[in-house]
């Protein structure tokens, strides 16, 4: 069966890559993938912002966009799924191509500009979700929107019935202006807004976390994450694509627009999660995204202060294989330490990743 997947990885990879990415989607939807060999090691397990994650590998959301394969991500192993970005309303995103894989660099270019059926449409497929299923909800805005706040207020009013939480993605680089929300005043409104919105729910709105762009500079980091704390959100997602191009050998990656992900993500995601951790401490928990693509590297993360972490561009070149690999990685570095859970390895080396230099930012 091993061989059968690897095979199938490698017609992937020879397809255009978003072709190859809805051929993936339609291949979970019809039940062709191998599933998780059992129970997950119990030390793997936590319980964070009132969810009980069986293990801290989750799906990034970009992904399953319209919410059609979560049940089909949590039996090939991982412990949550995100899906989205959702907006509002249905929209069609760039136009194509937009995708753009380099084997050489195992990176991804995407400017996709949030494509998705609209919440209604996903709101409907995750009334069917299995229980014990952890969905997360990455929300958007439509680019032509003429109130992005609102858009964010709704979407948690919404989909509230089927979110395990909500992500609140303000760090898209597709979106023309998204960005700009990320500033402390404008993230304060916003977030102010939005809790208004989780309030009115009661004691049944889920989690909110907020995911940040990795490339915002150091010295802003204090007061973005003073304004995520003072309007009381549950966790911060550490990091969203980049915008530089820095570490990429193929010129080809190194011409398009978009956002950034994969191994040359890494180590700039990577001392920003540390740098966040630091601040933050264990009052936040955090998940580390960007350029994860063994097991090494997810335990590279959690050391740098993530709790839980997600994938997605290093299963593409990688496969579902990944996702046991990364588990056994993070159940040997319990043993040698001759620890119970994760939260020995939480953060202990984030000094360390908070130091590393990066090369000048070019984009």
């Amino acid at each position: 069966m091993s061989g059968l997947f690897s095979w199938g990885q490698a017609l992937l990879l020879a397809l255009d890559p978003e072709r190859a990415h809805d051929l993936t989607l339609k291949t979970l939807e019809l039940g062709v993938y191998p599933r998780k060999p059992g129970p997950d090691d119990p030390r793997l397990k936590q319980t964070l912002f009132g969810l009980e994650f069986p293990n801290p590998v989750g799906m990034a959301a970009g992904f399953d966009k319209d919410a059609r394969v979560p049940r089909q991500l949590s039996e090939l192993g991982f412990g949550f799924v995100e899906v989205g970005t959702l907006t509002p309303q249905a929209q069609l995103g760039n136009p194509a191509p937009r995708i753009f894989r380099s084997q050489a660099d195992r990176a991804i270019v995407n400017r996709l500009g949030f494509n998705n059926e609209g919440q209604e449409a996903a709101l409907k497929r995750l009334q069917d979700r299995p229980p014990g299923c952890i969905v997360g909800v990455n929300l958007g805005t439509n680019r032509d929107s003429t109130d992005r706040i609102a858009d964010y207020a709704d979407g948690i009013t919404r989909m509230a019935p089927v979110a395990s939480y909500f992500t609140v993605n303000i760090s898209s680089p597709n979106t023309p202006g998204l960005r700009d929300l990320q500033a402390p005043r404008k993230l304060d409104a916003l977030l102010s807004k939005v809790q208004d919105a989780r309030k009115a729910l009661g004691s049944k709105a889920p989690p909110l976390l907020v995911k940040l762009a990795p490339d915002l500079a150091d010295a802003d980091l204090p007061d973005v994450v003073d304004v995520i704390e003072a309007n009381e959100a549950d966790g911060i997602i550490v990091s969203n694509t980049t915008l530089a191009r820095d570490g990429l050998r193929d010129a080809t990656l190194i011409r398009e627009a978009g956002g950034l992900s994969g191994r040359p993500a890494f180590l700039r995601s990577t001392r920003m999660l540390a740098r966040v951790y630091q601040i933050a401490g264990p009052r936040l928990p955090l998940i580390g995204v960007g350029g994860i693509d063994s097991g090494e590297a997810a335990l590279a993360k959690i050391e740098a202060g993530a709790s839980l972490i997600q994938l997605y561009t290093g299963l593409v070149f990688e496969g579902p294989g990944l996702i046991g690999r990364i588990k056994e990685t993070l159940v040997e570095a319990m043993a040698r330490e001759s620890a119970q859970s994760l939260e020995p390895l939480i953060g202990r080396r984030a000094a360390e990743w908070s130091d590393k230099k990066l090369p000048e930012l070019i984009v």
